[in-house]
């Protein structure tokens, strides 16, 4: 055998050693060491990006950053929320020379958590308030989450505006926007890295794709966020309207702004993956307009069973028990008050079992009515699986939907400590099957500042979750609702298997 090989299988024994992960074969010695099975272990990485708050100089923004308690150990680790530079629809830089960037990209964070199961929060004030890039690593990565909440008390871009910061990624599909004349929706891509990421947009009506060229190859600055009207990108005005936003080199956060003359504004975040079940989780028990809008991305039309779960089981919304989609066509259909002062949760399934096509969703909610109403938006979400967490609540306005959308199944939820002082409480619920389970959550005992909730599946499920903030102003029960899938606090790492025969003269 060559000294090379020799080398090889001396490096590779030591790896086997300190790993405990892979399997060593020696050609011709009939010995193996079995591969340990894989292993969750915790994130030692993970990044967060928030978009531009800015509305109108009344928007008053509060910035909370959370990583649960729990989640792993090891190195110390930092998680900061950085300004990004403010870049236009173009690409190019807003105002902002190699300097001005440089200091931007250099200076303090707008952020910092100094510790697991406290959160630290920040405000911002007015419309220039900039779109923030965070990062976390050692054992403040695993379960890291950040949330943004804007309160604009007047003028057309009213509201509370909630979004968890979102994880860069390649492609995002947003159910629920819309290219009507009463409409300003906005798409915003924010750029994590230190490389220009190059982006698409693409939008679908309820006769389908509705034409644009503008929506092609649109450049996003590195460490930028750049912001697109979309009724730029096409001349058809449609009420709902689903983008999708995909990217050519790189990765983006995105996240619609929407806003709407008579009910205001609010974030619609992404849907989940294309899937023929979906669970859009917390429609408020008060909600006097649900609108449902769905896409069927594939070459086929898809037929959904629509069913409201509510605190007794599950019913069909009268004159709307299915839902047809056509192929690469938006649909929706207006559930009105379908809660009737119950909070619910809605499932679609397919209409035939062996017939399974994929499609996103989402619901656009409305409470309150004439003057006073004010909208929200919830998308099709992941289960909470393992752990999920929303970061920001307070001392009143939290509601906290649970739902299993099949068996049932019992949830740990926490209250961490405040972020000015109390120490946290852990509370456990029981929700039965095909129901949805709406509470007022615990609160941190000596609450000071605000706290997160972070929900652990302790048996059955899968289970599903949304958390309403509601904060009344001026007479309109402002709300927003973020949905809470599983945080990937931990990451499922392979055994490795090394076959050395290769080796063998």
């Amino acid at each position: 055998m060559k000294s090379t090989s020799l080398s090889l299988i001396a490096g590779t024994v030591a790896l086997a050693a300190v790993t405990g992960f892979a399997a060593v074969t020696v050609p011709g010695d009939g010995g193996t060491t079995e591969a340990k099975t894989a292993t969750r272990l915790p994130v030692e990485r993970s990044s967060l990006l928030c978009p531009a708050p800015g509305l109108s100089d009344l928007a008053e923004t509060t910035y909370t950053s959370f990583t649960p308690t729990g989640s792993g150990g090891g190195e110390a680790g930092t998680a900061e929320l950085k300004q990004s530079t403010a870049a236009d629809a173009t690409g190019k830089d807003a105002g902002k020379d190699k300097k001005d960037k440089k200091k931007a990209d250099s200076g303090k964070p707008v952020v910092s958590l100094k510790e697991p199961g406290k959160p630290a929060t920040a405000d911002a004030s007015g419309a220039g308030a900039p779109a923030l890039v965070g990062t976390a690593t050692g054992r403040l990565a695993p379960g890291w989450t950040a949330q943004q909440t804007t309160t604009v008390e007047a003028g057309s871009g009213r509201g509370l505006l909630g979004v968890s910061c979102t994880v860069p990624d390649t492609d995002f599909w947003f159910p629920a926007a819309s290219t009507a004349k009463s409409r300003e929706d906005y798409v915003h891509l924010t750029n994590p890295d230190d490389t220009a990421a190059v982006a698409d947009i693409e939008l679908y009506g309820p006769d389908g794709s509705l034409k644009s060229d503008v929506g092609e190859g649109i450049t996003v600055p590195a460490r930028s966020s750049v912001p697109v009207l979309i009724s730029t990108l096409t001349s058809e005005a449609a009420e709902d309207v689903t983008v999708h936003v995909t990217t050519r080199t790189g990765r983006v956060g995105a996240v619609v702004r929407t806003s709407d003359e008579e009910t205001g504004s609010d974030w619609l975040a992404a849907s989940a993956d294309p899937s023929g079940t979906l669970v859009l989780p917390g429609i408020p028990a008060d909600a006097t307009s649900v609108r449902l809008v769905a896409f069927a991305p594939s070459d086929d039309d898809a037929d959904l069973t629509v069913k409201l779960l509510g605190k007794n089981g599950a019913i069909s919304p009268v004159g709307h028990e299915n839902l047809h989609v056509k192929s690469r066509m938006t649909a929706g259909i207006d559930l009105k008050d379908v809660t009737r002062g119950e909070a619910g949760s809605l499932l679609l399934t397919p209409v035939r079992s062996g017939k399974s096509t994929p499609v996103v969703a989402a619901l656009r909610v409305v409470r309150g009515k004439g003057s006073g109403q004010e909208v929200g938006y919830i998308p099709a979400t992941g289960p909470v699986g393992a752990q999920a967490t929303v970061a920001d609540n307070r001392a009143t306005g939290s509601t906290l939907s649970l739902v299993a959308p099949g068996a049932g199944a019992t949830v740990k939820v926490t209250a961490s400590a405040g972020s000015e002082g109390g120490e946290q409480v852990v509370k456990t619920y029981t929700v039965k099957g095909r129901t949805t389970l709406a509470v007022t959550p615990p609160v941190p005992s000596g609450l000071k500042g605000g706290y997160a909730l972070t929900v652990r599946t302790e048996s059955g499920g899968p289970v599903y979750a949304a958390r309403t903030l509601s904060i009344p102003r001026n007479g309109v029960q402002m709300f927003t609702v973020q949905t809470l899938p599983d945080d990937g606090a931990t990451v499922e790492v392979p055994a490795a298997v090394q076959d050395l025969a290769v080796l063998d003269d």
